[in-house]
C-alpha cells in the first residue's frame, strides 16, 4: 500500500482545496470568516433542490440532527461524506493497512489527499442510491415544464445538485478549519441543533393535539385551558429535564482533566499544565458511530425497496421489523416505553430491551473504539503530544528532557482517559435519546452540540491569549 501511495502523491497532492493562510490571521478575521460561513450555510439550507418531488422520502430523517443538511436542500447530504470517509480512513489506518505518518508533512500530504479522493468517492457512493434508490424523486410537472416529460434528466439534474452541495460543505469546512475558528462539521452541527432546540422551545404550532409544539407556548396553552397537565405536558417535561441534565454534566465533564504539570528548560520560572480532560477525544467519535449506524440502515431501506425484506421491514425511513429495527438507534421515549400510551412499536418487551441492550453496546463499544482511533489520527496520541511538547521547550519536571520519557509518562493517562471518556459519552448518548430532549433533536445531538460549543468557547479564550501573548503560538502549533 505504501508504494501505491507513493505512486498516487503527485495526484493526491494536487486535489483541490482550500488555499492556507500564509501567516498569522488576526483574531477578528478568523471570527469574521466563521460567521460569514455560517451565513452561508443557513442560505444554503433554504435553496430548495429544483425539480425534486414534494413525496420524495428521506433516506436519513432520523439521523438528520448528526449530518446537519437540510432534507430536501442542496446540502442533503450535509457532513454525511466527510464523516463515512473519516470512518474507512481510520479503520483502515487502525488496521496499518495504510500506514501513513501524519507527523512528517510528506505523510500529511499524502494522508490529506487521500482522505479528500475518499470524500469526493462518498458524495457520488451516497447520493446514486437516493436518486436511483427511489428516495429522491423527480417532479413529473417539472419535467413535462421543462424537459418535454423526460424524468431521466430530471433525476440527472438532482443528483447533480446533491453533488455540488456535498462538495460546498467540503470546501466550506476547510474555509473554517483553516481562516476561521473550531472546525465546519462542528460548527454546521450547532447551528442545524441550535435551530431545533429553539424551534422545540418556541414553535407554536400544534402537531399530534391540539396545542403547540413548542415547550413555552404548550405549557401556557395547556394552563390556560385547564387541561390535564401531566397528560399534555408530562413527556415535554421529561424532555425538558434531560436536556439541562445533560448540559451541565457534558460541562462539568469536559471540565474534569488530569493536569500533567511542565516547566520550560531555558526560561527559569515559566511553568504551564497540559490538560489530559477526562473527554480526551471530544464527542466527535459518536457522529462516526451514529453515522456507521445510518449507513447501515441506508442499505437496509435500499434492499427493502427492492423487495429484500429479509433484514428487515421499513415503512417511510423507519424500521420496524428484522435485524434492521433491533440495530437502529432509539430516539425518543415513545419507541421503548411500552407500559405507556405513548408506546408506538408492536414488539414484546423482551424484544425491546434486547434492542436498547444492543444499543447501549454499539454506542459504548464504538464510542471507545472510534476514540482510540480518532486521537491516534488528531495527533493526540502520547508520541505526537510529547513532540509538540519536545518543540516548545517544555518538559515535565523531574524527568530527562526526551520525548521517549515523555511518551511513557503521558501512556499513564492518555489512552486510559481516552476510552474511559468514549465510553461515558457513549452511555450518555444512549441515556439522552431514551428520555428524549428539546426540539426532538436526539440526544446525540444535543451531546455534540453542547460538548463542540464548549470546545468552541476554550478555542476562542485561546486565540485571544495568543493575541495578547504572540510567543504562546508556537506552543500551541499555531505558526
Amino acid at each position: 500500500m505504501g508504494e501505491m501511495l507513493d505512486q498516487w502523491e503527485p495526484l493526491l497532492a494536487k486535489m483541490p482545496a482550500v488555499r492556507g493562510p500564509e501567516g498569522h490571521i488576526h483574531f477578528k478575521s478568523k471570527l469574521a470568516w466563521t460567521a460569514a460561513i455560517l451565513v452561508i450555510y443557513f442560505v444554503l439550507t433554504n435553496i430548495n433542490v429544483f425539480g425534486l418531488d414534494p413525496s420524495s422520502q428521506d433516506l436519513f430523517e432520523y439521523y438528520r440532527a448528526l449530518l446537519a443538511g437540510a432534507s430536501g436542500s442542496i446540502v442533503h447530504l450535509g457532513i454525511g461524506p466527510i464523516v463515512t470517509a473519516s470512518i474507512v480512513l481510520q479503520l483502515l489506518k487502525g488496521a496499518d493497512l495504510i500506514q501513513i505518518d501524519t507527523t512528517d508533512p510528506r505523510g500529511q500530504v499524502q494522508y490529506m489527499g487521500l482522505q479528500k479522493v475518499m470524500i469526493f468517492a462518498m458524495i457520488i457512493i451516497e447520493a446514486v442510491p437516493m436518486v436511483l434508490g427511489g428516495f429522491l424523486l423527480p417532479d413529473p410537472t417539472i419535467a413535462i415544464a421543462f424537459f418535454g416529460g423526460n424524468t431521466a434528466l430530471v433525476t440527472l439534474l438532482i443528483f447533480f445538485q446533491v453533488c455540488i452541495g456535498g462538495l460546498l460543505i467540503v470546501f466550506m469546512d476547510e474555509v473554517v478549519t483553516k481562516w476561521g475558528i473550531g472546525s465546519g462539521v462542528g460548527l454546521f452541527i450547532i447551528a442545524g441543533i441550535s435551530q431545533g432546540l429553539v424551534n422545540g422551545f418556541i414553535n407554536w404550532a400544534p402537531v399530534s393535539d391540539m396545542y403547540p409544539v413548542g415547550l413555552i407556548p404548550r405549557f401556557f396553552a395547556i394552563l390556560f385551558d385547564g387541561a390535564n397537565f401531566l397528560q399534555y405536558y408530562g413527556s415535554e417535561l421529561v424532555a425538558l429535564i434531560t436536556t439541562i441534565g445533560i448540559f451541565f454534566i457534558i460541562v462539568y465533564f469536559e471540565s474534569t482533566r488530569v493536569e500533567i504539570p511542565l516547566a520550560h528548560t531555558q526560561v527559569r520560572g515559566a511553568r504551564a499544565r497540559f490538560p489530559v480532560k477526562l473527554i480526551y477525544a471530544s464527542v466527535l467519535p459518536m457522529i462516526l458511530v451514529r453515522v456507521l449506524q445510518a449507513n447501515v440502515q441506508m442499505v437496509g431501506m435500499l434492499l427493502n425497496n427492492m423487495g429484500v425484506t429479509i433484514f428487515g421491514v421499513f415503512e417511510s425511513s423507519k424500521p420496524v421489523s428484522g435485524l434492521m429495527w433491533y440495530l437502529a438507534p432509539i430516539n425518543f421515549p415513545s419507541e421503548w416505553m411500552w407500559w405507556t400510551a405513548n408506546y408506538v412499536g408492536t414488539q414484546a418487551p423482551w424484544q425491546v430491551i434486547l434492542r436498547i441492550g444492543i444499543d447501549c453496546t454499539i454506542m459504548i463499544v464504538g464510542g471507545a473504539l472510534f476514540a482510540l482511533f480518532w486521537v491516534k489520527t488528531a495527533g493526540l496520541d502520547s508520541k505526537s503530544v510529547a513532540r509538540q511538547i519536545q518543540r516548545s521547550g517544555m518538559s515535565i519536571p523531574g524527568y530527562r528532557r526526551s520525548p521517549m520519557v515523555l511518551e511513557k509518562v503521558l501512556d499513564r493517562y492518555i489512552p486510559r482517559v481516552t476510552v474511559i471518556g468514549g465510553i461515558f459519552v457513549g452511555l450518555m448518548s444512549v441515556i439522552a435519546n431514551l428520555f428524549g430532549v428539546v426540539g426532538a433533536v436526539s440526544g446525540t445531538g444535543l451531546l455534540l452540540t453542547v460538548s463542540i460549543t464548549y470546545r468552541l468557547y476554550e478555542e476562542i479564550a485561546s486565540q485571544q491569549i495568543m493575541e495578547m501573548y504572540p510567543f504562546m503560538r508556537s506552543f500551541f502549533g499555531k505558526e
